[in-house]
């Protein structure tokens, strides 16, 4: 009797299962229009009464959809809030499904009431975004964006399935109606979501568009400020940017004022409405420091400034911090640049990436969108220079553009007064007593400068509140968002971080006494990648409780050098460029930063023995080549990879360096041919990576020749008035066994040697 009740059980429990291999009649068209409208209707009403699932939340999370494409409006907002109940969602935050929820009242209010749809939808959308506090509203506002072209050749992709079969599956029924539901709703009421948002943010805020501030020299700077509505004084988050685009400006001040502060953004002179010259770099301390005085000094500011911002904008936060402005009380700066430092030059060598900046910022009053994007115009530059031998100095002459900004930075090689003059130097660190959040990227060209900030500041102020975060993240992707593959890296989801809800996380901290969130443990934050987690330490030293030493040992073949735990003084690798060898011009850099083979440009290779155990590289690494050559100065490019048991490369970090600035970056020293040289590996990107047992580190080590960066051809001349009549005889360059790196390894056994 017992077995008989529990097989009647069995077969009841399976019931939902066996419901779901229902078959519905496939379209008779494979066209989006009214008879599919119809059909779908239908389809979905056939649906509802045999869909079950057991896992609740995807149950209701389909049902709402089958019920709205049925016109069961009402039901289909039953649906969501029983969701919303089940999820538990916390209140502060956005109602889920809230655009499909204002649809559902839409279409109530238009068969109820026999309004029209917009007037409809535009009354729901009124008053349930009035309910929302500012901050939720702005998150909301996410839901209602979307392609809805890629939403139409979703259904087109649904409907060309279905319509080729004589019946449809349930499982192909639900992607139908969802597909269906998805585009016919944000095809109505999108075209209304602006101007009814417009209407809405009318409500909440005070703005002020178009300002002109005066500085002291009497330039103006266009400047807009948006501010909660019936605030009382309130702290102030800035941004003072070249990049001059309304909509990300009136974005970043609009998300500053749903939280609760004044946001203020900022144009650098000549940008928006100012009518002075466009001079990146030049003034913008000065000009930060202005705006921030004027809003220190207005009736809704309490006299606290914060700035954010990245890219060019973290530059302009130290560059507003060499004038110390009063009300300055912190900054956020994130994938931050220091000129002079890692742009428009890194180590000394000039980067052909900034050579379309100036035409993108200094071309119009906003931003030349269309000349920047002419990437084929870019890469044929880059071939036709290097193709062609010329000085590097000609690269306007062979675009045929004049470029005035390029050919300024050309005029200073060196860390000169006109670089140090744009950031705070040397002492000048030891008086920034403000917190600071600096956030970077392991594959974030601006690391370097990132890294230069907190370097100086805490060489100078040791107990500086500069607070450093650093995950598997690229320039980009930092200020847009974190996607779940980075340059081909598959990201931890930990590491999927909303940087700046982080930040401004951390503004209500410094401001207004919230708690510090919790990433922020300690001074430095960084990722391990690999490991789905975070580490905290309070310095870049104290990220690895030791450094192991290994040494660039000749193998017995070219190909078969060794990272070694003993020097080979006596052994050396060679290692031959012939500048005048162009054949390389078609050579691009790839696009992301795992590989099945490395790039032969990279240079003489490097590799460890395979780890016994898993193993982790976490901090700064350096170290000192030894070499000898026949020239005057060289460039020398340095990287660390992972090799992992199945024989792909993981680019973690890269170095480069013109020796004769080695030893001070604002001096030219040559070098003597011939001479045995030492050359100190410092100043290094970070490391964050496990390796998995199996895994080795692989380094290339070679010298500069290629295409998107300036060429120095070791003759002793400025490399940017070298030709390749300079080039003379090949380049010959001897490494010593007893060149090292100090790798930041910990966790890990002794590899085998």
């Amino acid at each position: 009797m017992h077995r008989l009740i529990a097989f009647a059980l069995a077969i009841l429990c399976a019931l939902p299962s066996f419901a779901q291999e229902n078959t519905f009649a496939a379209p008779s068209s494979a066209a989006i229009g009214p008879s599919l409208d119809q059909y779908v209707r239908t389809l979905a009403q056939s649906v509802i009464p045999v869909y079950r699932d057991d896992d609740r939340a995807r149950y209701l999370g389909s049902l709402f959809r089958l019920q709205s494409a049925a016109g069961q409006y009402q039901a289909s907002r039953e649906s969501i809030d029983a969701l919303r109940k089940l999820r538990g969602d916390d209140t502060s935050q956005p109602p889920l499904f809230l655009q499909y929820e204002i649809y559902a009242r839409a279409k109530e209010a238009q068969a109820s009431r026999a309004l029209s749809f917009e007037n409809a939808w535009r009354e729901a959308f009124s008053q349930r975004f009035a309910e929302l506090a500012n901050a939720a509203a702005l998150r909301a506002e996410f839901g209602f964006t979307g392609g809805v072209p890629r939403m139409r050749s979703e259904l087109e992709s649904a409907l060309t399935k279905a319509h080729g079969q004589t019946r449809v599956s349930l499982a192909d029924a639900l992607q139908l109606v969802r597909a269906w539901q998805v585009y016919s709703a944000y095809s109505e009421f999108q075209p209304l979501f602006r101007s009814a948002l417009a209407a809405d943010d009318a409500r909440r805020y005070d703005v002020e568009r178009d300002r002109l501030v005066r500085t002291p020299d009497g330039a103006q700077i266009s400047t807009l400020v948006v501010r909660p509505r019936n605030a009382a004084t309130l702290p102030t988050l800035f941004s003072f940017t070249i990049y001059a685009n309304d909509d990300w400006s009136w974005g970043d001040a609009k998300a500053a004022a749903a939280h609760g502060y004044a946001g203020v953004v900022s144009y650098t002179r000549g940008k928006g409405r100012s009518p002075d010259p466009i001079i990146p770099f030049d003034h913008d301390g000065a000009d930060a420091t202005a705006v921030i005085d004027w809003i220190a000094a207005q009736p809704w500011s309490d006299g606290r400034v914060g700035m954010f911002g990245g890219s060019y904008v973290g530059f302009t936060q130290w560059a507003a911090l060499k004038h110390m402005p009063k009300a300055l009380k912190a900054i956020a700066p994130s994938a931050t640049v220091a000129p002079g430092i890692d742009v428009p030059r890194e180590g000394g060598v000039f980067l052909n990436f900034m050579y379309p900046w100036p035409f993108y910022v200094t071309n119009n009053r906003s931003l030349d969108d269309d000349t920047y994007g002419q990437q084929a115009r870019w890469s044929k530059l880059n071939r036709d220079w290097y193709a062609s031998g010329r000085a590097y100095r000609d690269l306007p002459i062979i675009d045929g553009s004049p470029n005035p900004l390029f050919r300024s930075w050309l005029h200073h090689p060196r860390y000169d007064r006109y670089w140090q003059s744009l950031i705070p130097q040397g002492k000048a660190f030891a008086n920034i007593d403000i917190p600071v959040l600096a956030t970077t990227g392991y594959f974030d060209g601006g690391q370097i400068g990132a890294l230069h900030y907190l370097r100086e500041h805490l060489r100078h102020r040791p107990n500086a509140n500069h607070t450093f975060v650093i995950g598997p993240y690229e320039h980009f992707t930092m200020q847009t968002g974190v996607p779940p593959v980075v340059q081909g890296y598959q990201v931890d989801p930990v590491a999927r971080v909303d940087l700046q809800a982080l930040r401004l996380a951390w503004f209500d901290h410094v401001l207004k006494g919230a708690p510090k969130p919790e990433l922020l443990k300690d001074r430095i934050n960084w990722q391990v990648m690999g490991t789905n987690r975070w580490r905290h330490a309070p310095t870049i030293e104290a990220m690895s409780p030791k450094k192991e030493r290994f040494f660039l040992t000749p193998g017995a073949t070219s190909v078969t050098n060794i990272l070694s735990r003993q020097p080979a003084p006596r052994k050396s690798s060679k290692q031959r460029v012939d500048f005048r060898d162009r054949s390389g011009a078609d050579w691009k850099a790839a696009e992301t930063v795992r590989y099945n083979t490395l790039d032969p440009r990279a240079g003489l290779v490097y590799a460890s023995e395979p780890f016994e155990r898993d193993a982790e590289l976490s901090g700064e690494f350096s170290g000192q080549l030894n070499f000898t050559m026949n020239k005057r100065d060289v460039d020398v490019a340095l990287t660390v990879y992972e090799l992992n048991a199945r024989g792909e490369y993981l680019e973690l970090a890269w170095w480069i360096q013109r020796a004769s600035y080695g030893k001070d970056r604002s001096v030219r020293q040559l070098l003597r041919p011939g001479v045995p040289h030492l050359l100190a590996i410092k100043d290094t990107r970070l490391l964050g990576r496990k390796f998995d047992a199996g895994s080795r580190i692989v380094v290339t080590l070679g010298v500069i020749n290629q295409p998107d960066r300036q060429l120095n051809l070791g003759s002793g001349k400025d490399p940017s008035d070298e030709t390749i009549r300079d080039a003379g005889a090949p380049l010959v360059i001897t490494w010593r066994g007893d060149s090292f790196l100090d790798l930041p390894l910990r966790e890990a056994s002794t590899p085998k040697q």
